[in-house]
């Protein structure tokens, strides 16, 4: 298990991008949270095996018409333990 924190730019709030990300992550059985940024910008941390990461970032892209990922940064951090996976406010 490894946590990961990702930054997502684009088209990617009032979209459903949260709700998506979230739906997906919890089908893969990733933990994590996932948050819209001030900047219009969304985060999120996500524990869990790298493998499924990339499955949930592969099934993102194309996961609504209306979400566009025009780029995301992605960084290995210290292991963080969540309680299942949520959508913060």
């Amino acid at each position: 298990m490894e946590t990961y924190y990702l930054v997502f730019m684009g088209r990617v709030q009032g979209v459903g991008f949260r709700f998506f990300f979230q739906n997906y992550a919890q089908k893969l059985d990733l933990t994590g949270t996932v948050r819209n940024l001030e900047n219009g910008m969304v985060e999120a941390y996500i524990t869990g095996e790298y493998a499924k990461i990339e499955l949930l970032l592969k099934y993102i892209k194309n996961a609504n018409p209306y979400i566009r990922i025009d780029d995301y940064r992605i960084k290995k951090i210290d292991y963080r333990q969540f309680d299942g996976f949520k959508v913060c406010y």
